[in-house]
């Protein structure tokens, strides 16, 4: 969904939270190492049952034409947009919440928005926030594509630090936090802010394992994962569950 992080969709720098003990141990770090646990011979048959899971998530819905291709512009164009099971997710939390007022942060090329757009009711708006004015212009076709008019979709191009802050307190269903993943702690504390009672913040990739060449990048990474998904647990305001959907979704709804 988004674009460019050092640690986010189109840059491909992440980490691998060691916070998450309780969810998933011995898994292969970014250096290759196990992360966690007692016994680092589980590891791999851990990760191959993980693997096999994961496969079997992924192929439970075929995406559409539509999908497909943005998905194949966004490997071209180097985006990581979110994966076919990941937007199946977005259309169901944006179907089983009503959500009328939703937020994005990461458009990409558009793969999450029209996912997003397709589980909302006929009056819902969809906000979109990206640095590149360039590619949301690209999603807001998308979506005219998939047939919603262009007032379904407000596409605000600059920062989540910039953005997020002239929003309106309480004033949303959804928000989806997909963007640059060193900002996730700023970007869950600001979703909170805009949620209503019963609203529901996700958090993309909280799991991912990807390679950091640069030790203090990838340290960076894991340490903002590992923070957030703390945060996300301890907030008494949160009723939180991890969902083991491509790396990670972290979902919680706001009591």
């Amino acid at each position: 969904m988004a674009t460019g992080r050092p640690g986010g969709r189109g840059g491909g720098v992440r980490g691998t939270p060691r916070a998450l003990r309780a969810v998933r141990r011995d898994v292969p770090a970014a250096n290759g190492t196990a992360t966690d646990g007692d016994g680092a011979g589980e590891a791999p048959a851990a990760v191959r049952a993980g693997s096999r899971l994961g496969e079997r998530a992924e192929a439970f819905l075929a995406e559409d034409p539509l999908l497909a291709g943005l998905r194949e512009q966004s490997v071209a164009e180097g985006v990581v947009a979110v994966a076919p099971a990941t937007a199946a997710a977005l259309t169901f939390l944006a179907t089983s919440t009503r959500a009328r007022a939703v937020v994005e942060i990461g458009t990409g090329l558009g793969v999450g928005t029209v996912a997003l757009l397709r589980g909302m009711p006929s009056d819902g708006l969809l906000t979109s926030i990206d640095t590149d004015g360039g590619r949301q212009a690209r999603a807001r076709a998308a979506c005219v594509e998939a047939g919603f008019g262009p007032g379904r979709v407000r596409m605000i191009t600059g920062s989540s630090r910039q953005v997020l802050p002239k929003l309106s307190d309480g004033g949303y269903d959804l928000v989806v936090v997909d963007g640059v993943t060193t900002d996730f702690p700023r970007d869950l504390e600001a979703s909170l802010r805009l949620l209503r009672p019963g609203g529901v913040v996700v958090l993309d990739d909280v799991l991912w394992q990807g390679r950091v060449a640069d030790p203090v990048r990838r340290e960076a990474v894991a340490g903002a994962l590992r923070e957030t998904v703390r945060a996300v647990r301890e907030d008494e305001r949160l009723v939180p569950l991890l969902l083991p959907v491509a790396e990670g979704l972290l979902c919680a709804a706001r009591r």
